[in-house]
């Protein structure tokens, strides 16, 4: 009798504990899903695709944060620039439970439905690099750059080199109906506004470079060697517009003068070599700030709504000093 007794004592200790080690439980993935007791947190991060020299700067920045040496279970996605894949990769991650999400939206508009879903399922999400049109309610923070003042420093740029000289200007947009590019169009405007710069087109090149060269090749045949000045919403396809200068036997940063966003390594190289004549900055290494800000508000921690990381601009003379040391 007393060795049943001791024998039931002993069951449901172990009944005890194992109840207490499944309420702990990090589950076959490592993930807590409270992401603030030291668990393993994971995330899924959907990201545009890997369009340009910045883009695969940014993934790499993100996945160096996200990693499992800080924490974290990364379940990266790449849509290829395409909306539909990148939603349908937000909503795997919802089904598969994760702790947070990280998107950077390719268009700004689209997201109500998808964001309220991950709301209604309770887990948060922080937007990076480009931003929603949907209500600020549905997602927790935004960290990125200030697209509408990168615009707005080229057209200054623009303005001081080429206001009173009535120059030919033409632009290759960004992605149709993304942040970056309706933002830097109307900054560069705003800055432009009131000069007797002419612009003769703007078209996207879809922020690729590939994309910079076929509507630069369109502009030199429709133009030629009208176009005083071009603007290019990324490096990328300023780099594809110089190939295509090139091949028509004109000298870029020369015969037409070259004005890009980004900072990459190659369009920094160009601008040293003196092929492009002004680069805006736009730091692309978000990665340990957007980790930052998915574990303040697992924590429950109050965080700002929207957080800027400061660009840079360059001349040739910076681009030379900088390039040994630039980390992208």
């Amino acid at each position: 009798m007393k060795k049943k007794v001791l024998a039931g004592v002993a069951l449901l200790g172990a009944l005890t504990f194992a109840a207490a080690g499944c309420s702990s439980s990090t589950g076959d993935d490592g993930a807590s899903g409270d992401g603030g007791s030291g668990d393993v947190i994971t995330v899924g991060f959907a990201q545009t695709g890997s369009e340009s020299g910045w883009r695969s700067a940014n993934t790499e920045s993100m996945k160096e944060a996200f990693s499992a040496d800080n924490g974290f279970d990364l379940k990266f996605n790449a849509a290829d620039n395409k909306q539909e894949a990148q939603i349908a990769a937000v909503r795997s991650f919802i089904n598969q439970g994760v702790d947070a999400i990280v998107i950077a939206p390719i268009t700004v508009d689209g997201w109500d439905d998808v964001l309220k879903e991950a709301q209604d399922a309770g887990i948060p999400v922080v937007l990076e690099d480009r931003t929603v049109s949907a209500s600020e309610d549905l997602y927790a923070s935004w960290v990125g750059l200030d697209f509408e003042q990168e615009g707005k420093t080229a057209g200054e740029w623009v303005k001081e080199n080429f206001d009173g000289k009535g120059a030919n200007l033409v632009i290759l947009e960004g992605t149709t109906g993304s942040s970056a590019a309706l933002d830097r169009a109307t900054g560069f405007a705003e800055a432009t506004e009131g000069t007797d710069i002419n612009v003769l087109d703007s078209q996207t090149g879809d922020f690729t470079r590939d994309g910079g060269k076929k509507v630069m090749e369109g502009y030199l045949q429709k133009y030629g060697d009208d176009i005083d000045v071009l603007f290019a919403h990324n490096d990328d396809m300023g780099l594809g517009a110089l190939d295509a200068i090139e091949a028509a036997g004109l000298t870029p940063g020369k015969d037409i003068q070259i004005v890009t966003i980004d900072a990459v390594h190659d369009g920094m190289q160009a601008l040293a070599d003196g092929k492009f004549n002004f680069i805006v900055e736009c730091n692309p290494l978000l990665g340990e700030k957007a980790a930052d800000l998915v574990k303040a508000v697992l924590a429950g921690e109050t965080v700002e709504k929207k957080t800027i990381v400061p660009d840079q601009s360059f001349t040739q003379e910076q681009a030379i000093e900088a390039l040994p040391t630039r980390p992208y």
